[in-house]
C-alpha cells in the first residue's frame, strides 16, 4: 500500500529518463541526453521539459508526434546524430512553443517541407548531405534560418551537375530555381499558347474591322458617283 500511495503521489509525466539527466535551467526544467549512445528519441521525457539536448547520439529517424505532449518545449537540439528521415508530423504539438531547433550534422538529404514551414522557431540545417530540390528551396525562402549557418547548407547532389558541391545559397543567388519543372515549364508554354490566341483573335478582329469598313466606304463611293448620273436621267 505504501508502494501503491508513493507512485501516487509522483506527478505523472515528471520522470527522467534513464540515459538522461534532469536539471533547471534558468527555472525550467532541462532533460540533458548528450552523448548517451541514444539511437532514438526518449520515450519517457518530461511533460514540463523545456530545453531537451539530444545531440551526439545515434538516432536515425524523427518519426510523427515524437514530441506531441511536450508542450513546454522551447529548444530542441538533435544536432551531430545519424538522422536520415522526418517525418511531416515529427514536431506537431510543439510547433506554436518551439524557438530553437538544430539539426545540423546529421545525415539528412531531404524533409518534408510541412515538418518546418509549421515551425517558428529558429533552424539550423547546416552540414548535412542535402539534395537541392524544390521542397529545400521553400524552406530556404519561408522557414526561420539561423543566419550564421544559412552558408553551410550545401547541395550534395542536385538536378544538375553544376549546383553540386555549392551553397544553396549561392546556387539561389545565380538565379537557379529549383521549383521550376516540367509542371512549370508546361504552365509556361500554356500561358504562351493563350496570349498567341489571344493576340491572333485581335489581329483578326482588326482585319475584319478594316476590310468591313473599306466595303462600306466603296459602297457609299459608288453611291454618290452614280448619283449626279441618276439626277440627270430624271431631267
Amino acid at each position: 500500500q505504501a508502494f501503491f500511495c508513493l507512485l501516487l503521489c509522483i506527478p505523472w509525466g515528471s520522470s527522467c529518463p534513464p540515459s538522461c539527466q534532469c536539471t533547471e535551467r534558468a527555472g525550467a526544467k532541462a532533460v540533458l541526453c548528450s552523448s548517451r549512445h541514444l539511437e532514438e528519441i526518449p520515450k519517457d521525457i518530461p511533460r514540463d521539459v523545456v530545453f531537451l539536448k539530444l545531440d551526439a547520439n545515434s538516432i536515425t529517424r524523427i518519426p510523427g508526434n515524437a514530441f506531441r505532449y511536450l508542450s513546454h518545449l522551447e529548444e530542441i537540439d538533435l544536432s551531430r546524430n545519424a538522422i536520415e528521415k522526418i517525418d511531416g508530423a515529427a514536431f506537431r504539438g510543439v510547433a506554436a512553443g518551439l524557438r530553437s531547433l538544430d539539426l545540423s550534422g546529421n545525415r539528412i538529404r531531404s524533409i518534408p517541407k510541412e515538418a518546418l514551414l509549421a515551425l517558428n522557431a529558429k533552424l539550423r540545417l547546416a552540414n548535412n548531405p542535402w539534395h537541392c530540390e524544390c521542397a529545400l528551396q521553400e524552406v530556404l525562402w519561408e522557414a526561420r534560418l539561423d543566419l550564421d549557418s544559412v552558408r553551410d547548407i550545401t547541395c550534395h547532389t542536385a538536378p544538375r551537375e553544376e549546383y553540386v558541391g555549392k551553397p544553396l545559397l549561392q546556387v539561389l543567388d545565380a538565379g537557379a530555381n529549383l521549383c521550376g519543372g516540367p509542371r512549370q515549364r508546361t504552365t509556361d508554354v500554356a500561358m504562351l499558347v493563350t496570349m498567341f490566341a489571344w493576340f491572333a483573335m485581335v489581329v483578326v478582329y482588326v482585319v475584319c474591322y478594316v476590310r468591313h469598313n473599306r466595303e462600306d466606304s466603296c459602297r457609299h463611293g459608288h453611291y454618290l458617283r452614280a448619283l449626279p448620273s441618276a439626277q440627270a436621267h430624271a431631267e
